[in-house]
Order: structure tokens, then sequence, then C-alpha cells
């Protein structure tokens, strides 16, 4: 899966990673790699099932809905 990340230098120094396509997805790195590992991390977690997540009847359907 490829996720496109934004990769900006940090005001008090270091890098900050924000996931757009992933809401509140940031993290941040001393350098770029270190930003990049980081939220490499906070994506896995984010994707990561929960135990909780709810569960699904066979008859249920998906349906896509404009808004």
């Amino acid at each position: 899966m490829i996720i496109k990340v934004i990769l900006e230098p940090s005001e008090e120094g270091g890098f900050t990673a924000i996931a757009p396509s992933l809401p509140g997805c940031i993290s941040e790195g001393d350098t770029k790699e270190d930003a990049l590992k980081n939220v490499r991390e906070a994506i896995e977690l984010y994707l990561e099932p929960v135990e909780d997540d709810q569960t699904f009847s066979p008859n249920s359907e998906i349906v896509d809905l404009a808004v």
C-alpha cells in the first residue's frame, strides 16, 4: 500500500511528517529519515485492526453516498 506523506521542516528543528489521507496521523523526527520511520509506525498503528471494531452481519451492504 502506498500512502502519500507530507514532509516539512519544523520551526523548532527537525521534521514533521503528515499522512493527509489518515486524519490525525502525524509524527516528527530529528531528521527526514527519523520522521519517515516514525510516521510509518504511526500509519501501521492507525491501520491496525482493533478488537472492538464492529463486525457486520452477512446481509450488510456497502453503499456509496455523495454528500
